[in-house]
Parts: structure tokens; C-alpha cells; sequence
């Protein structure tokens, strides 16, 4: 069983190859601890384990093959890639691997093929059941489908409702990195929808439940794939909630329901919900009715872990709440800060459609799509499950370095640990400049280290580190050569522009998203409704934001923290009703709207970050709470917008409608 994969990049430039190349953009696309090559038309893979090292082989369905001690190898060619892990540091060092040519029998072409997971086709039946794992049937059926997709069928998977566990043990090993996320040096994947072109899968209403610590969902280069009316969560929630039953002498009683995981242990209280202890960071508190309690303050709360157990879903902290506002019946919501698994991950996955997808919690965001173009996404959401407040410990969605068009339209995304949509690309610092053609750029942040930001023949939009400046001047990469899982070696089609040099950042110009979000739901979250940094149109339209504790919609952008970068050119906030947000205050919190670059001179500037940003027909229903912040942005029309005031919470920010700092041309009605 394979516990451990390792290939850094020295050990795959020393595969040999002869026939055919594992090239520069197969290394480029090689995971954490993955290869993953191409397939050439016509060629199977063939060569041996090296001695006394295992060496696995799968097609992103099903393994191919897993051996070691030179045992030879050949891997039919039928499908577009092939993906190879390896236990220890110097197995694919020794491999020898070569293409050869190969007549495979093809599945018929052009054929519409509609299956079900009952088993009275031929292909493999899941069976709903709590202790049976539904992950190895599931993947034989998704192996036929790559069989059927590669030869140009349409495969549609029909599920019969029912609720279907998947547990590590029957997953998918595969190893890669992930945006925004804890870097594993594996992921084990219940449902690999690895390679797969014009797949559908129908749930039929299913849920799909997740045991322990796993990567739930994978689509990974894949092409018109669509997912219908399934429900995503785990066995156990991540964080754990308790219900405020008593405050007195200075203690506070929780009790906790069935479903949440703990322990205490030496006095200390411990989460559980994928089977490791972990202690809590922090708390943030709701009203029993899954509203955020206002408290005017970052809704992180510091919580003192000392603790007794006084029953078996009750215990006693040695904190008092009361000192806090809070009061009986109010529930806290323990979370610690680790992202180890997405719910679901889109990566190099163009024309997906999630339709009635629900994700009820998660081991990091619901869903994460890196180095994808072309996502829609029709009503499902992030939904709290029946006596919950909370549904997933980070962001409901988030994309990084897409292209194409985002659509989410008619989704709910309530209680979120963090925002509903963050849409953004991820900038690379310049590290080091060898030659004017020549530059060493590093992933600056942990989270977001690795995936491919660049490939040979792509642009390049140069920014300015502390004004956040975008030269009018495109770069082009000639080569693209990764060097370590923090630094890419560029080589410049022409030199770095006068002025551009170490400090400064660079993002690809190519992958920036155009986005509609339309008639969805955000309420009661954690930070902020929605993050928006792309130069492409921004349409937020006949949404409601309920609640969100922090700003409704942000505009962000830097090159000095994060690395989330795309200056905003055209964003349309139109019809939307706003009903008390800004109930908090967190980053980047100062407005309902806020427009807020990490600027480090914004007086140095000699363009403004954001621009063409309209906000009209929209209904404010606001404490006294800035409708709008913006920094470094030039032309803000606010107009023909209906705002009412009241004092249903305490006022922030000086009252003011309007905060405005290092703007251009604005254009706001009077109030």
C-alpha cells in the first residue's frame, strides 16, 4: 500500500525516454509528489521499476499497475495521460521508460452511452450502505467512461438516490498542489474524474459521504464534465458547534449534538472531525437561527481551551461569555485554521457544470478551481445541514488563475467560514533578474505554491510591487522551467520592461475570467459575501446578501501578501438588495462595498488599480455603516440606488456613506 509519494523535479529530469518526449510541459504539469505525462497517439508506455523501489501507474480512474525490484511494466495507450507516483525520493531516477507503438482496440466513436451504477449493465454497482466503500465500484465505472470518452462517446453515469460512504482506503492516491490550500504530500481522491471528456454523472438526489481525512472530489484535465443533484459532506464535521446552555461563576456549559467529534484530554478540548486532535484556534458565535451575532469586532473570538467534561455531550470551559456579549441559547462555532482538503478541486478542467451540487461542510473550501476555464454553476450551494450553523471551514468557492467565463447563478452560500466567491489570479514575485531576458519569479505565499501560473508562449502583465501599477507592456514567456515548488526559471521572448525588476510581480495575462454571479443567496458567513480581482467584465446581479458579517462585495488585489492579484476594469453591481452586512469587522471590512488594493503608495500611483465600477438599481438596508469604501479606483458611478438607515446595530466607521481615498472620477448620488 503506498504511504508516502516523492518526486522532486532532479529525479524526473533523469527519465529516459526514446520515441517520443516527456517534455518541459509535462514536467510543468507535474504535481507535489505526481509526473504526469502526456500520451503520445498510438504509443503505450513500457520499461521497468527500478530495484527495490515501488513505482505506481494509474489513468486518474483506476491503477494501472504498482510494482517494484525491476518488474516490467506496459501501459496500454487508450487514454490522453498517464500519472506516475512513487514512494521514495530516487524511484523514477532509476526508471526506464520508453514509448511504444501500440494497436489498441478502440471503442466505437460517436456513441451515446447512458449507464447505471445498479449494476445491470455490465459496468459496476456502488451500493449505499454505511461501511461498505462506494469508491472502488464508482472508479470502475468512471475507468469504462475514460475507455468510452477518449474514443469520442458521450458517457452519462446514472446514480440511484441513496446515501453512498467513501472511505481512504478504496481511494485514489494522486499528489498536486492546490491553490490557497495546506500542501499534502498526498491526497487520497474518493471520486477521480481524472481525463474525462462529455461525462455526466446524475445523482438522482444522492449524498456522498466522506469518511476521515480525504480529498472527496477531483476533476483534473478533464472537458465537458457535468455533476447533477448530489450532495457532498462528510461523516463528521471539521468544526464542532456547542450551544451555550449555561454562564455562571464565570464558566460557560456547551453542550454539543451527536454529530460533532471532540475529546477532552488533560483538561483541554480537542476537535476530532477527521480523527486527529486538533485544538481550536478560535470561536465565532450565532444566533440559534444560523445568524452571526453582531458584535462589531473581528468575529474570531479568542477562547480559553481549559476545560471540564461534565457529561457526555457537555462540557465546561473556565471562560465566561458573558464577558464577551454573548448570552444562553447562542451557539459558538470551535474552528482552527488548517486546509488540508477541498471538498472539490477543478484543475485543468475546461467546460465543467455543477448543477444541484450541495456541499454541506468541508475539510478547506467547498470548491476550488485552479488553472480551469469555463465553469458554471446552476442553484446548489453551500447549505447548513438540519441543527447546523456552519457549512464549510473556508471558502464556499474560490478560482485562481481560470480563464473563459465563471457563471453561478440561483446558488445559496450560507455559513461560510470565509467568503461565498473569491475570483483572483495569482501573481508571482520577481525573485531574482539574471539577464534582461532571463528571471527567477517565486511563489510568494505557501498556500499557493507549485500549480503552473505560466506555460511557454503565454503573456505577461508586469506589476509594480508597491503601487500595484500594471505596465502597459506585455511580456511573452519563451520558456517556462520549474525549478523548485517556489521558483520558476522565465526566459523573456523580449527584455523586462524600464523600470520592472526584483520586488516587482508578474501574472499571466492570458488566464483572467470573465464572471457572472446572478440570483444567488449569501447570508450569515464569516468575512466577506464576495472577492472579485480580474480585469475581465464582473457582473453581480439580482443577488441577495443577508448578513455577512464582514463587506458584501470587496474588490482586492495586492503584490505584497497574498499575491491575489487582476485589477478590476469593468464590475456592474446591478438590483441586488443588501440587508445588514458589515455586521464585523475583518480585512479589507471598511464598506458594504469595498474596493480596497493593498497599495503600499497609492501617492506614487500614476493610474488608479480599479476602474469602471457601477453601482446602480441596488436596495441598501444598513445600519450606519459606510455604503461604500474605495481606494485607488477611478470611475465609481453610485446611482439610483434605494438605501434606509436604522440603528438595528451600532454604528461603524464615523457613520460616513461614502469613504474615498487616492480616487478618480466618481460619480455618487446624493443621500
Amino acid at each position: 500500500m503506498f504511504r508516502r509519494f516523492f518526486i522532486p523535479l532532479v529525479t524526473i529530469l533523469a527519465m529516459q525516454t526514446t520515441a517520443a518526449e516527456i517534455c518541459e510541459a509535462d514536467l510543468l504539469r507535474s504535481g507535489r509528489r505526481m509526473v504526469v505525462l502526456d500520451v503520445p497517439q498510438d504509443k503505450k508506455l513500457v520499461g521497468h521499476a527500478p530495484q527495490g523501489k515501488n513505482l505506481l501507474i494509474t489513468n486518474g480512474a483506476n491503477i494501472l499497475w504498482q510494482g517494484k525490484d525491476g518488474e516490467a511494466f506496459e501501459i496500454p495507450g487508450y487514454c490522453k495521460k498517464l500519472y506516475l507516483l512513487s514512494e521514495t525520493a530516487d524511484t523514477c531516477k532509476q526508471a526506464e521508460l520508453r514509448w511504444e507503438t501500440t494497436h489498441v482496440q478502440s471503442a466505437k466513436h460517436g456513441k451515446k452511452i447512458q449507464v447505471s451504477a445498479n449494476g445491470s449493465n455490465g459496468w459496476g454497482k456502488m451500493q449505499a450502505a454505511v461501511g461498505t466503500d462506494a469508491g472502488p465500484a464508482l472508479r470502475r465505472l468512471l475507468g469504462n467512461a475514460l475507455w468510452h470518452g477518449c474514443c469520442g462517446s458521450e458517457v452519462t453515469i446514472d446514480i440511484p438516490k441513496g446515501e453512498y460512504h467513501f472511505y481512504p482506503e478504496g481511494a485514489l492516491p494522486l499528489s498536486y498542489y492546490i491553490s490557497n490550500h495546506d500542501q499534502q504530500d498526498l491526497q487520497p481522491v474518493g471520486v477521480p474524474i481524472v481525463g474525462q471528456k462529455k461525462l455526466k454523472i446524475n445523482g438522482n438526489g444522492s449524498t456522498f459521504v466522506f469518511h476521515g481525512a480525504m480529498q472527496p472530489v477531483l476533476l483534473m484535465d478533464c472537458e465537458d464534465v457535468q455533476l447533477n443533484d448530489i450532495t457532498i459532506k462528510h461523516d463528521a464535521p471539521y468544526y464542532n458547534e456547542g450551544k451555550i446552555v449555561e454562564i455562571k461563576d464565570g464558566c460557560t456549559t456547551l453542550e454539543f449534538a451527536e454529530q460533532f467529534r471532540w475529546q477532552v484530554q488533560d483538561g483541554a478540548y480537542y476537535l476530532m472531525g477527521d480523527g486527529t486532535p486538533r485544538k481550536p484556534g478560535a470561536v465565532l458565535a450565532f444566533e440559534a437561527d444560523g445568524r452571526m451575532v453582531a458584535t462589531g469586532k473581528a468575529g474570531d473570538m479568542p477562547w480559553p481551551n481549559k476545560c471540564e467534561q461534565i457529561s457526555p455531550t457537555q462540557v465546561k470551559f473556565y471562560n465566561d461569555a458573558a464577558k464577551l456579549g454573548l448570552k444562553e441559547g447562542q451557539v459558538l462555532v470551535y474552528r482552527h485554521y488548517g486546509r488540508p482538503h477541498p471538498a472539490m478541486v477543478l484543475y485543468r478542467a475546461n467546460g465543467t457544470t455543477l448543477n444541484k451540487v450541495v456541499f454541506q461542510d468541508s475539510q478547506g473550501m467547498a470548491l476550488i478551481a485552479q488553472r480551469s476555464k469555463d465553469i458554471t454553476i446552476n442553484g446548489g450551494g453551500c447549505i447548513c445541514a438540519p441543527g447546523r450553523v456552519y457549512t464549510v471551514s473556508a471558502d464556499a468557492t474560490h478560482f485562481s488563475n481560470c480563464a473563459g467565463t465563471i457563471t453561478v447563478k440561483d446558488a445559496t452560500y450560507e455559513g461560510m467560514m470565509d467568503d461565498a466567491i473569491n475570483v483572483h489570479s495569482t501573481c508571482l514575485s520577481i525573485h531574482k533578474v539574471i539577464t534582461p531576458t532571463k528571471i527567477i519569479a517565486r511563489y510568494m505565499h505557501p498556500q499557493a505554491v507549485g500549480f503552473e501560473v505560466f506555460e511557454a508562449g503565454e503573456h505577461i502583465q508586469f506589476i509594480k510591487g508597491q503601487t500595484l501599477e500594471n505596465h502597459p507592456k506585455l511580456g511573452k514567456a519563451a520558456t517556462v522551467k520549474k525549478q523548485d515548488e517556489n521558483h520558476l526559471l522565465i526566459t523573456l521572448e523580449e527584455p523586462l520592461p524600464h523600470g520592472i525588476g526584483e520586488g516587482d510581480a508578474l501574472e499571466n495575462a492570458d488566464w483572467y475570467p470573465a464572471v457572472n454571479f446572478v440570483g444567488c443567496t449569501v447570508q450569515h458567513n464569516r468575512a466577506r459575501g464576495t472577492l472579485f480581482t480580474t480585469p475581465k467584465p464582473v457582473l453581480v446581479q439580482d443577488c441577495r446578501f443577508l448578513g455577512s458579517s464582514g463587506s458584501a462585495i470587496l474588490l482586492a488585489g495586492d503584490a505584497q501578501g497574498w499575491y491575489e492579484s487582476g485589477r478590476c476594469l469593468d464590475v456592474k453591481i446591478i438590483n441586488n438588495l443588501f440587508d445588514h452586512n458589515l455586521i464585523q469587522r475583518y480585512q479589507f471590512t471598511e464598506g458594504i462595498i469595498s474596493v480596497y488594493p493593498m497599495v503600499k503608495h497609492p501617492n506614487q500611483q500614476t493610474e488608479r488599480y480599479h476602474k469602471n465600477i457601477l453601482v446602480e438599481g441596488n436596495t441598501f438596508l444598513t445600519h450606519r455603516v459606510p455604503l461604500l469604501y474605495a481606494i485607488s479606483a477611478d470611475g465609481i458611478i453610485f446611482r439610483n440606488n434605494t438605501v434606509k438607515f436604522d440603528d438595528k446595530h451600532a454604528p461603524m466607521h464615523n457613520k460616513q456613506p461614502y469613504v474615498l481615498q487616492h480616487c478618480g472620477k466618481t460619480d455618487l448620488q446624493q443621500l
